[in-house]
């Protein structure tokens, strides 16, 4: 079955190309995005690789870990990330999981349980192994998004999904379509009008169910 919204994700014994670890462990008290990917060395897994490196930066500022998983080993995951680095011009400094079994792909539901490897395989036999799961720090997961093989992550859209959870974490706050970091939050139903005023302040108050106020955080 699936990993649903606030289940807790695997504590998976991962083999990387920076050294073997257990999922939680590694994960510690960080937000962690893992980003998955069906094979190495190919050209739309390259750029979305190269986009995580380049924004480490904006990574670290919201203490999130990065990790990768691609269906190959760990010598070619060392070999892509010359590639990576030559393309994108930053230093792929976060690991990835060597999946060549597919035991990790089938333990979060990325692949059939059934599926397999054949020789000379290419990406399309492991084609839905592209997902981006943000887990947070009680290591459950929190958004997950799938996307096809012809089709670029966005990771911009991303960034906003992860601000948008970090605000709203533990919190009875919402976001509304398109928000983005400094913008107004919803207050969530589950407080009435006098409640959210003694918690937030004043509010703007749009529908009866629709009240926005500044973003506390």
């Amino acid at each position: 079955m699936a990993i649903r919204i606030n289940e807790t994700v695997p504590n998976l014994h991962l083999v990387t190309d920076q050294g073997n670890f257990d999922l939680h462990d590694w994960i510690g008290d960080s937000w962690t995005i893992l980003f998955s990917h069906p094979k190495d060395f190919t050209p739309v897994c390259t750029t979305e690789f190269g986009a995580v490196a380049q924004l480490a930066d904006e990574w670290a500022k919201r203490s999130t870990k990065v990790i990768g998983l691609s269906v190959d080993g760990v010598e070619e995951h060392k070999q892509w990330k010359c590639d990576i680095e030559t393309f994108s011009g930053a230093k792929a400094s976060f690991p990835i999981i060597a999946d060549n079994d597919l035991a990790v792909s089938k333990a979060l539901d990325m692949l059939p349980a059934d599926a397999y490897l054949p020789d000379g395989r290419t990406a399309a036999d492991s084609a839905s192994v592209r997902v981006v799961f943000i887990i947070s720090p009680d290591k459950k997961l929190q958004l997950s998004m799938t996307y096809p093989m012809s089709v670029g992550r966005n990771f911009a859209e991303i960034l906003r999904a992860l601000d948008a959870l970090q605000t709203t974490y533990g919190a009875p706050l919402a976001t509304p379509a398109n928000w983005i970091q400094g913008q107004d939050v919803i207050v969530a139903l589950s407080l009435n009008d006098e409640q959210a005023k003694e918690k937030f302040g004043e509010m703007d108050v749009k529908l009866p169910y629709l009240r926005t106020v500044k973003n506390p955080t």
